[in-house]
């Protein structure tokens, strides 16, 4: 691979403006060839360059290498060509170049070529400088919050053995005191290190400054906090519960802080390699020595020389081994560095088998259809009505999934950090082909139990279907259930139990904090309305109906007809729930704007349904009149507040300022096709029939229509997401510290 596309690869993606620009230098460089390859032409004769070579001296077979006490040829010939050295501008020091040899024919190209060259290492330097003093304030931070973690675990060591205890022990005292005697030497050498933190203080004075903050993550947490004065903060209550608590937000706390120390080196090693190279491209293309001096002067930069983030990456791994790993350092490197995730063949071959075995079972489908002539039974209006909404059930998953195959691809493509931004654990993300396995997987099964369904005849004497086969598509939903919540580490448990986890968050809406992947699945489920709908009529078709005789009377119980309501409501009200819960935490207006484009969703959903079970012109005008109004509300919000877009002052005129597409006219389709797909609902207001299709045909369709309209939102969502972290260098989640400190007891009687 060249170096600029593994430096790309090697990219933080929401730091990619803070590094240097190695393909503009390029460009300028290629241009400084191009300029020297006309003059030589112009200057020479072909065939002359090659004559007179054959009239130099012979080198010699043997390179001689300069005596390395003499001074160097190659510092001579660098003074003749660039003067670098560092300058005080605006209090800050920054890297200056002066090219000597402007005069010469191409000179302000290789002029240009230096200014551009200390811009980008300057943008570079500054960068670096401002990270590493974050990560200092940070570290200060964590240290404060490990000391309080340390007499909180001093104090609850100490109350265990007395509540272990029915009489007071010596020996639980000394043993105590040992702790507390241990951990003051600790805190005694880290003052003595330059490096180290706070003041030392009495350890089990600390829990008198500090006091605990509530995270509202949990739904006691959340009713606690909406009854309470003071709901970010509660007093330090000394019990092994709370510690279990404290001891997994400062572990998850640590992590994340070894990810921004572990991008921070990898961004200075990266940027002084790539200046490394430039240069060395420099030399070959003009024949100059320059690169020496440069390269030096990077060396010996903040950039190049600083070695606080090493310090500070091996003061945090052996924090994290000492506290959170029982000093079992293998486990916890594991922990903190755990293995890149790998590209495995037999993905790519189990997808291609199952691939092949669907294509297979779509011609065995239709070949069985034209050969018993299905459609043109007496059963087949029987089978659409009973049968087909079942399996277009697992149809509208399918198409789900292979949708969310294609926008993992392009996101992937596109350079949109997706695992960050759903907050995926490292390694443990889907790629694209393990999607479309299980796609593919899922349809395969699929299309085998309708073949075993096709058969239309009944059984004579019984007048009854075979029950094996009528029972086929409630074992695969069964099956489908089982493999979600099935707990050993097989098919994905970690990507099975994420999922499952923001499905519980979404079902409970808003008792949890709103998290990104929370919404966005919430979204997602607002366009599988349909699938909720065929899933009652699992509930009822196989708990109440006569599957055997294809006979029941789900559509016109009024039970069915009032979760028909329900079912198709549930998915918007959950998501309506979510923007209450962040306008409580943020205090945003935006969410009660959100919140109205889900309320008019939920209402226009309702009359359509009541217009679709009970008819009538009242139902038909008023279904018509709140699906426009929520049609253009919602239209309105994704393009311009989800995707961005529609910013007429944008120097790409009605898009935005970003874009990671390069044609401009793919948004503009993206636009058009979202206004077309989220009217796709006219064909039940308006009655379409089609006589080449049956009704059931129409409502899937409808309902893939939209499945695809929310696949196209996903990808310009994210897209949109991702811009945003990166014009705020946001690349690591922020976790919440369990402690919040007071500098003295007045300032805590304010509070």
């Amino acid at each position: 691979m060249k170096f600029g596309k593994e430096f790309v690869a090697q990219m933080v993606p929401e730091w990619q403006k803070a590094y240097m620009n190695y393909n503009y230098l390029k460009t300028l460089l290629k241009e400084i060839l191009r300029l020297k390859q006309r003059n030589r032409q112009a200057a020479r004769p072909a065939g002359l360059e090659r004559a007179a070579t054959l009239y130099r001296a012979f080198s010699g077979l043997i390179q001689r290498q300069n005596n390395p006490t003499s001074p160097s040829r190659k510092d001579h010939n660098d003074n003749q060509f660039i003067l670098v050295s560092f300058v005080e501008e605006d209090g800050s020091e920054i890297l200056e170049t002066t090219f000597l040899k402007l005069a010469e024919e191409g000179g302000e190209w290789e002029q240009e070529f230096f200014r551009r060259l200390d811009y980008e290492f300057n943008k570079v330097d500054k960068f670096y400088r401002f990270k590493v003093q974050e990560l200092m304030a940070e570290a200060e931070n964590l240290t404060k919050q490990m000391n309080a973690l340390i007499a909180f675990r001093i104090k609850v060591n100490k109350l265990q053995g007395l509540l272990d205890s029915p009489l007071p022990s010596k020996s639980n005292d000394e043993k105590s005191d040992r702790q507390i005697n241990t951990i003051r030497e600790e805190n005694q050498e880290q003052e003595q290190d330059n490096n180290g933190g706070f003041k030392h203080v009495q350890l089990l004075e600390i829990l008198d400054h500090v006091k605990l903050k509530r995270t509202l993550d949990t739904p006691s947490e959340f009713i606690k906090g909406c009854v309470s004065v003071n709901p970010e903060e509660t007093e330090v209550t000394i019990s092994r519960e709370n510690l279990n608590k404290v001891e997994n937000q400062l572990k998850q706390a640590f992590i994340e802080y070894y990810r921004k120390i572990r991008h921070l080196k990898s961004y200075s090693f990266m940027n002084v390699l790539a200046f490394s190279k430039i240069m060395k491209k420099y030399d070959k293309i003009t024949s100059r020595k320059a690169s020496v001096s440069y390269i030096k002067m990077v060396d010996n930069s903040y950039l190049g020389s600083s070695d606080e983030v090493t310090k500070l990456m091996e003061r945090v791994e052996d924090a994290f081994i000492k506290y959170f790993s029982n000093s079992n350092r293998s486990k916890g490197m594991q922990i903190l560095r755990p293995k890149a995730k790998k590209e495995r063949h037999g993905i790519t071959f189990s997808l291609g088998f199952c691939f092949g075995c669907l294509i297979a079972l779509i011609i065995a489908l239709i070949f069985i259809i034209h050969a018993r002539d299905l459609l043109d039974k007496r059963g087949k209006n029987q089978y659409m009505k009973d049968i087909f909404p079942l399996y277009s059930f697992f149809a509208l998953i399918v198409l789900h999934m292979i949708i969310y195959a294609a926008n993992i691809y392009f996101w992937r493509r596109f350079r949109v950090n997706y695992p960050f931004i759903f907050g995926f654990k490292q390694g443990t993300e889907l790629g694209y082909r393990e999607v479309l396995l299980l796609g593919f997987g899922l349809s395969v099964l699929t299309l085998t139990s309708v073949l075993a369904n096709l058969d239309m005849e009944m059984d004579s004497e019984t007048h009854d279907y075979k029950t094996l086969t009528e029972l086929l598509p409630l074992g695969l939903v069964l099956l489908l259930i089982v493999i979600l919540i099935f707990p050993c580490n097989v098919i994905y448990r970690s990507s099975r139990f994420f999922f499952l986890r923001c499905l519980f968050h979404c079902i409970c809406a808003p008792l949890y904090k709103v998290t990104l992947q929370d919404f966005f699945l919430a979204e997602q489920l607002t366009s599988q309305v349909q699938a909720f709908r065929n899933l009652e009529f699992y509930i009822c078709r196989y708990g109440w109906g006569d599957y055997e005789s294809r006979e029941n009377t789900c559509r016109t119980n009024d039970v069915y007809k009032t979760f028909y309501f329900i079912v198709a409501v549930i998915p918007y009200m959950s998501r309506f729930l979510q923007c209450f819960r962040r306008l409580y935490e943020e205090r945003d207006t935006m969410h009660i704007c959100n919140g109205l484009n889900y309320f008019l969703t939920v209402v226009a959903i309702s009359t359509r349904t009541a217009y679709c079970l009970y008819k009538g012109m009242s139902w038909k005008i008023i279904s018509g009149i709140f699906s426009a109004i929520a049609a253009l509300y919602g239209t309105y919000w994704d393009l311009v507040v989800d995707w961005g877009l529609l910013q007429h002052k944008s120097k790409n005129r009605w898009l935005r300022d970003k874009l990671l597409i390069p044609s401009k006219t793919v948004y503009f389709v993206a636009m058009v096709l979202n206004v077309l797909l989220r009217f796709a609902w006219l064909q039940t207001v308006l009655d379409s029939q089609l006589s080449f299709l049956h009704s059931e045909t129409l409502i899937a369709i409808a309902a893939s229509l939209e499945v695809i309209r929310r696949g196209i939102w996903n990808f310009f969502r994210l897209e949109n997401e991702h811009l945003n972290n990166v014009g705020k260098y946001r690349a690591f989640k922020s976790v919440p510290l369990p402690f919040m400190y007071y500098e003295d007891e007045d300032e805590e009687k304010d509070e």
